[in-house]
């Protein structure tokens, strides 16, 4: 299991860091939508908290851990706070938020696909709601923030796939017995390091063939 790679206070530090930096770019877009400070709190909490809160209430394991634990509920206000006050120096670090939140996407996905199959799931909703974990809390910030979310954009880099590759990965492992630390941790490592190549070498996923759609970027 995915817990036996760290101890139970490390798995938490990772947990909260990974909370963080999601938190953070939940309130960026706050401020680029010029919210007041409720709605950047709002922001970053959804965004940091969605996508856990929606496979705890799936697989029934309520009240969900975003509510037990305080320091899950705090860490979002203390990403707010912080790009309240210092948004434009945040900005200006946004390569390294990034980074810091496709190691987040990694984890949670491996994260939230063991725990949906500890709670009884097959493997392919595990996986599913694996995913759901990694980007359901961006999901719900774009659509709070009147946004076409960013993983169904085109002219955006791959965000959903390597989390999908990363919880398809962990259900392989789980499937043929081999879920240990190592593995598990190289799931993690291979979405981790899938969206880092996509932000570096601008990956998107193709769309529909001899398409006649006069859309374009950004729209």
């Amino acid at each position: 299991m995915i817990q036996q790679l760290f101890s139970p206070s490390v798995q938490h530090t990772l947990d909260l860091v990974g909370i963080f930096v999601f938190a953070i770019s939940g309130a960026l877009l706050a401020v680029r939508k010029n919210f007041d400070v409720f709605g950047i709190a709002v922001l970053a909490e959804v965004t940091a908290l969605g996508g856990g809160l929606l496979r705890d209430v799936v697989i029934g394991a309520v009240p969900p851990a975003a509510f037990t634990d305080l320091g899950y509920f705090l860490t979002p206000l203390l990403a707010a706070l912080l790009v309240f006050f210092l948004h434009p120096e945040v900005e200006r670090i946004q390569v390294g938020v990034n980074v810091f939140d496709a190691a987040g996407l990694g984890l949670f996905c491996v994260t939230g696909t063991v725990k949906a199959y500890d709670y009884g799931l097959g493997l392919t909703a595990s996986a599913a709601l694996g995913l759901a974990t990694a980007v359901g809390g961006g999901v719900l910030r774009d659509v709070l923030a009147n946004e076409v979310p960013s993983l169904l954009r085109w002219d955006r880099d791959l965000y959903a796939v390597p989390a999908i590759v990363g919880s398809a990965l962990t259900v392989l492992c789980i499937r043929y017995d081999a879920l240990t630390s190592l593995t598990s941790g190289l799931a993690v490592v291979t979405a981790f390091v899938l969206r880092l190549l996509a932000m570096r070498f601008h990956w998107r996923a193709p769309r529909a063939w001899n398409r006649r759609s006069t859309a374009t970027e950004g729209e």
